[in-house]
């Protein structure tokens, strides 16, 4: 039997942060899934984004230094690296800037997904090149496809 490509997948921060927090919700079987069976893609601003945003001391109750270690070490391990183009660099499709950071890194990768919690990532209009997923349709996606 054949073995299907793996999925390149981006995921976005809140999804990292929202799976570290509840470890049984579906962000967290996302990133299990991802990790698993697929490829975790970064590039250097998005990878950027989630240190920044692990470290802010309103997670310091929620989550341990060691646990936070892990995070990182474990999503560095596991993902795919790319570089942005220049020209994709200079292109915007978000409100918020630092949605863009994911949208670039998926398209860059063209990767399957960009998975986010993010309301200002869901409702854009189509992206040719790119799906754009919250935590539940991805599980559903792969559901599906088992």
């Amino acid at each position: 039997m054949p073995t299907l490509p793996l999925l390149r997948v981006v995921l976005d921060t809140n999804v990292w942060l929202s799976a570290a927090l509840s470890p049984q919700g579906a962000p967290a079987q996302v990133v299990q899934r991802v990790l698993l069976q697929g490829v975790a893609v970064f590039s250097d601003a998005t990878f950027a984004e989630l240190q920044t945003r692990l470290w802010k001391p309103k997670f310091d109750r929620y989550l341990s230094l060691d646990v936070r270690h892990a995070i990182l070490r474990d999503a560095r391990a596991a993902a795919l690296w790319v570089d942005i183009a220049p020209d994709l660099a200079t292109q915007h499709w978000s409100r918020d800037a630092d949605d863009d950071a994911f949208i670039r890194t998926a398209l860059a990768a063209q990767a399957s997904w960009l998975v986010s919690g993010d309301d200002d990532l869901l409702s854009l209009p189509s992206i040719t090149g790119l799906t754009i997923l919250s935590p539940t349709h991805a599980l559903l996606r792969w559901a599906k496809a088992d």
